[in-house]
């Protein structure tokens, strides 16, 4: 195969707008909010708005990293690119087994709320059926397979669509609580954004590692670099304003749910708490409203989370350090289709065996705190990645030194910092779940590695060589467009 920005990857398919909207959607705002807000309350109570302020900062770090890594390697597997060529091989594939093995926890921590708000819709009693939810969702998940299959383009278009209708109906529903009386919740306090209401540093570690889960999937441009229009600028550009647009959603919604409902609503509701939000800023119609919202939310960051994976492990089976197979792309819609059929058979068995574990609370709050120790991983790796690749560069100006050493290195030492905190927090079920889930990818790098794979002798990233990608975009010959060609949404 001739050699590509995308191998193979439909080349310059997403546009700086397209790419905005990804990470947005890849956050999930109206999804993490409902399904995240009353975990946070119940680890640190009215402290929520102040976890996700003190998680947002070093995220920011992270973003950077990720915008100024993207600079100088723009590969499908980010991450585990970018560490494997800067930190050690070993790290970079552990890096990227922490994505996929996240990103496939999520198929079941999401598509379950996708069944239940559907369900939600037509009765309220059915929501909790683990079962039929299970189906509904599984449904909705086969469906985003078909359409991450059909490829980049159609892909951002139905996410346009769907996150469009999302934040529109969010940013109506943050007036309406703006302006919103008789709260039953407590009064806003500047001191909500403080650190006094943590308890202590363990608190304050398990908050952030909640808040954590809240972020996830800004990244997603990352994985859609070798996919985009001049991606070493837009990748990375699109990751930070994403990360700041979910972030302000999420202080407003966080704010509002305390307010308004009270400690026992919050408990009570559950995953349904956005649900709740609605019915008390508006009766009988903005419960509805918003489970649309979550339902759309939920469904879009699946589409998402399938192209984060689905990219990593095409990187990882073209670079030979999982199957090669995985590495393969449709002639048609330039997408890795095996990559996307095993990710999609191994997410729906694990959907039916999710029946066995719970209620969807139950499966909700262990996945999220396995998931967060995951995220915690890959995303320290990162940041320090950036450091190592930018360390010749870093004197030259205030700027390069705080942006491309201090604030990722902060990003990094905090993810990592949670993590070792969060571990005696946590249920053993998450632990056992987010640990041994890593483990489990030392048998695939052990077994490449000794099978000689050449992503294990890496050229290193090294930003004062200005290391280039060693490919250019693969052009499609006359005539043998794909079906769905058409220029990218661009600002």
């Amino acid at each position: 195969m001739s050699k590509g920005t995308g191998r193979g990857l439909q080349a310059n398919a997403l546009g700086t707008f397209d790419t905005v909207v990804m990470a947005v959607a890849g956050s999930a705002p109206a999804y993490s909010v409902a399904a995240t807000t009353a975990v946070l309350f119940g680890a640190v109570g009215p402290a929520g708005p102040a976890a996700l302020l003190y998680c947002a900062l070093p995220m920011a770090g992270i973003a950077m990293a990720y915008s100024r890594l993207g600079r100088i390697d723009v590969n499908a597997g980010a991450g585990y690119s970018w560490v494997g060529r800067t930190l050690h091989p070993f790290l970079g594939f552990l890096s990227g087994w922490a994505l996929v093995v996240s990103a496939t926890l999520f198929m079941v921590a999401g598509s379950l709320p996708a069944g239940a708000m559907t369900l939600a819709l037509f009765d309220a009693e059915l929501a909790g059926h683990t079962a039929l939810s299970t189906a509904v969702g599984a449904g909705w998940f086969v469906l985003m397979l078909a359409v991450v299959l059909g490829g980049a383009r159609l892909t951002v278009r139905a996410q346009i669509l769907m996150s469009g209708v999302e934040l529109a109906i969010l940013a109506l529903f943050a007036l309406l609580a703006l302006f919103h009386t008789g709260g039953r919740g407590q009064p806003f306090e500047w001191s909500w954004l403080g650190l006094g209401h943590f308890d202590g540093v363990a608190g304050f570690a398990s908050g952030a590692l909640v808040a954590a889960f809240y972020f996830w999937g800004w990244d997603v441009t990352g994985n859609l670099s070798e996919e985009t229009r001049d991606s070493r600028r837009t990748a990375g550009l699109a990751g930070l304003l994403g990360l700041g647009i979910v972030f302000l959603l999420f202080e407003v919604f966080t704010i509002a749910v305390g307010v308004i409902l009270s400690g026992p609503e919050i408990s009570a509701n559950g995953a349904d708490v956005l649900t709740a939000l609605g019915e008390a800023v508006w009766p009988g119609t903005g419960g509805k409203l918003l489970t649309v919202a979550v339902m759309l939310s939920t469904i879009a960051t699946l589409e998402t989370t399938l192209i984060q994976v689905t990219r990593s492990l095409f990187a990882m089976g073209r670079d030979r350090t999982m199957p090669a197979a995985l590495g393969r792309v449709h002639r048609t819609w330039n997408t890795p289709w095996v990559a996307i059929v095993v990710v999609g058979g191994v997410a729906l068995v694990m959907f039916v065996a999710s029946n066995a574990l719970g209620s969807v609370g139950d499966i909700l709050a262990d996945a999220i705190a396995a998931i967060g120790l995951q995220i915690s991983v890959y995303y320290g790796l990162a940041g320090l990645a950036a450091v190592v690749a930018y360390r010749r560069t870093l004197l030259r100006s205030p700027a390069d030194f705080v942006l491309g050493g201090l604030w990722p290195l902060f990003g990094s030492v905090f993810m990592f910092w949670i993590l070792f905190e969060s571990l005696g927090e946590l249920e053993p079920a998450a632990v056992a779940i987010g640990l041994g889930g890593l483990a489990v990818g030392l048998v695939p790098m052990l077994w490449y590695w000794r099978r000689g794979s050449d992503y294990y002798r890496p050229a290193r990233l090294d930003a004062s060589r200005t290391v280039e990608a060693d490919c250019v975009p693969v052009r499609h010959p006359a005539g043998t467009a794909t079906g769905h060609e058409g220029p990218p949404t661009d600002f």
